[in-house]
């Protein structure tokens, strides 16, 4: 290969290309495409193509150096560890590949515990009492672990001093040393209080977790007793934002309740661990650890930390709200791009859940598709070979230092409201993050944030895998007041979906006609879409095949045992025969008909021939759906 001459400048003999230009080409294209208008500026293109996040920032079409953040982003492994809490990020032996188990039966668990720690995990995450494994069962689900050489992560919500104990005798029947034992107890008093209602007097076992951490401190040095569980507002649908915000309350009233306890500072900060969700959004999951690393070194210099104590120990999980029954194995693209983010965002253990989760137990071959993702990410992807692989960007960094702001602002709410325990208890944490899931199951609804599998390109004929039913966590209140709910993205579609298969079951499945109209170049087009959303409903779609003849259209519709038909076909069209059609197809027997398209100038005269209604990109999926399995029979 040869070696470019010194002072070989890339593009020299091109001219230096300027914002205001290409500002001018692209509202060339756009003007072109319906966008702007003629009367459209330049200065507007980047407005025009911006998207907001449900956190309020921008996310321009265009980044340049003049986007970094003021002051800087510093480097890894230093204040504010925004470029991540290690000098060397992940390298050289990745990031902590950890495996949740859940049971709820002891001796396949121990099975599955070992078939992960032989084949890449290096760390257990253990889910016990409700929704998950019976504490007495951990001496079995463990018999074969070297609790010296493979750290324990538990996670007992009300039973975490019990789960503890059996876990310390474990080690001590064992000959573990407390300086060998690694891992966290998993104590989250206020994360268990924000799942299952607040009570009256605050949440119970504050005290108790700040026991745990004055014994981890005193005789188990690796073990860290509390983590801080974002997953709860994440999974009530919340936006990134407001889960950083969160859990930046709940660290700051675990010091507090830690420093009371006697703890010093710095032992302090070395009992919490912070858990947080990733998801395919893998720009955001990025921006979301580098900003937590940033807000909790904040918050730990104005307590008063050295800066090496200021570094936050994080754990990233793959988003259990997108994960998704239908077309399970998705999934799997899902949560790579969530692992992607996560090991790119600089956290320090990682975990993937296996992509039939929404089905039950997972199995096996579920299991090891999931230690493989982050497997194959480290060594083949060469993640970890790159110190902090997105710092530099200038759209990562703007987000990351504009994410911070917003959620700093949220986390500062709360504190004037008393708190996270306040906060809570007065609803103002749920009334908020009620307010941002009805912005996404709304983005949702309209499939402008479209599922794969689900609300765009459904595959009515799957059979999907069958799993052993998992363990149903109870979700207590607590004097009567319900916590946070769990939901998840694909919810009224999978209702929806739900509906027309028990109807299929009962009798039929439920058919919607589609009226092709005109030739095939100028219905394909609208058919497919057509088919696309209806079958998101659990329809079948069955089509006339070109032409014109209403008759012919409505003895198709008639045979096909449809009760709803939808035109599809080009506006030129239908301005001649979309009428005559629909006439023909309501005097067959159709109870609702649809015409896919914008309605435009064309709405009196539909609605006059019998059309219901329009289907569109961009309309409201789920109401459309909903509206045509009522005119369906379908309940």
């Amino acid at each position: 290969m040869s070696v470019p001459p010194a002072g070989l400048s890339l593009a020299a003999d091109f001219p230096e290309a300027t914002r205001a230009e290409w500002q001018q080409l692209v509202l060339g294209v756009l003007r072109k495409s319906g966008v702007a208008t003629e009367s459209s500026a330049a200065g507007e293109v980047e407005e025009l193509l911006a998207t907001r996040t449900y956190d309020g920032p921008l996310i321009r079409p265009l980044y340049t150096a003049d986007d970094l953040p003021a002051g800087g982003v510093g480097l890894p492994g230093l204040a504010p560890f925004v470029r991540g809490g290690r000098p060397q990020g992940a390298g050289p032996t990745g990031w902590d590949v950890r495996a949740l188990h859940a049971g709820p039966d002891a001796k396949p668990a121990a099975d599955a515990v070992l078939a992960d720690l032989e084949n890449g995990v290096t760390s257990l995450w253990l889910r016990l009492g409700s929704g998950g494994l019976a504490i007495d069962a951990l001496a079995t689900v463990l018999g074969e672990v070297y609790l010296d050489l493979a750290p324990v992560v538990l996670d007992a919500g009300a039973q975490t001093r019990s789960a503890a104990e059996e876990l310390f005798r474990l080690a001590a029947a064992r000959g573990v040393p407390g300086s060998q034992l690694a891992g966290s107890l998993g104590a989250d008093p206020i994360g268990l209080a924000a799942r299952a209602g607040l009570p009256a007097d605050g949440p119970a076992g504050l005290a108790e977790a700040a026991a745990l951490a004055a014994r981890c401190v005193a005789e188990f040095p690796n073990v860290r007793a509390l983590v801080v569980d974002a997953q709860p507002y994440h999974r009530a649908g919340g936006s990134d934002a407001e889960e950083l915000g969160a859990s930046l309350a709940t660290g700051v009233a675990y010091l507090r309740a830690l420093t009371d306890a006697g703890l010093s500072l710095p032992e302090a900060l070395g009992q919490l661990e912070f858990r947080y969700a990733v998801t395919a959004d893998q720009f955001s999951s990025i921006a979301k650890l580098r900003a937590a690393r940033r807000l909790w070194s904040r918050v730990a210099q104005v307590c008063g930390a050295e800066p090496a104590e200021r570094a936050q120990r994080q754990h990233a999980v793959t988003s259990a709200a997108m994960m998704t029954r239908r077309d399970p194995w998705v999934n799997m693209l899902r949560t790579t791009l969530a692992c992607f983010g996560a090991g790119v965002g600089g956290a320090d253990a990682v975990t993937v859940l296996p992509f039939d989760t929404r089905l039950g137990v997972p199995d096996d071959f579920s299991r090891r598709i999931a230690r493989n993702t982050q497997t194959l990410l480290q060594e083949e992807s060469s993640l970890i070979r790159v110190i902090d692989p997105a710092g530099g960007s200038w759209f990562v960094e703007s987000l990351t230092a504009e994410l911070a702001e917003a959620a700093w602002a949220w986390f500062t709410e709360i504190e004037r409201a008393g708190g996270i325990v306040a906060a809570l208890g007065s609803g103002l944490v749920a009334e908020r993050i009620a307010a941002t899931w009805a912005k996404r199951a709304e983005a949702i609804a309209h499939r402008r944030d479209p599922l794969t599998g689900v609300s765009e390109f459904p595959n009515l004929a799957e059979i999907l895998p069958e799993r052993a039913a998992a363990p149903a966590e109870e979700r207590p209140t607590v004097d009567g007041t319900p916590g946070l709910p769990e939901i998840h993205y694909d919810a009224d579609f999978e209702a929806l979906r739900s509906r027309a298969d028990t109807h299929a079951e009962a009798a039929a499945r439920p058919v919607v006609f589609l009226a092709a109209l005109g030739s095939a170049a100028a219905s394909t087009a609208r058919a497919t879409f057509a088919a696309n959303l209806f079958q998101a409903g659990g329809f079948e779609t069955p089509t006339s095949g070109p032409g014109t003849d209403p008759a012919a259209i409505a003895a198709a519709f008639a045979a096909s045992g449809a009760a709803v038909a939808c035109l599809c076909s080009g506006d030129k069209v239908y301005a001649e025969h979309a009428a005559p059609v629909a006439r023909a197809l309501r005097d067959a027997g159709a109870r609702q008909v649809w015409l896919a398209g914008q309605p435009g100038s064309r709405a009196q005269a539909d609605a006059e021939a019998g059309i219901d209604g329009y289907v569109f990109t961009g309309c409201n999926a789920v109401a459309v759906l909903q509206a045509t399995q009522a005119e369906a029979g379908v309940r």
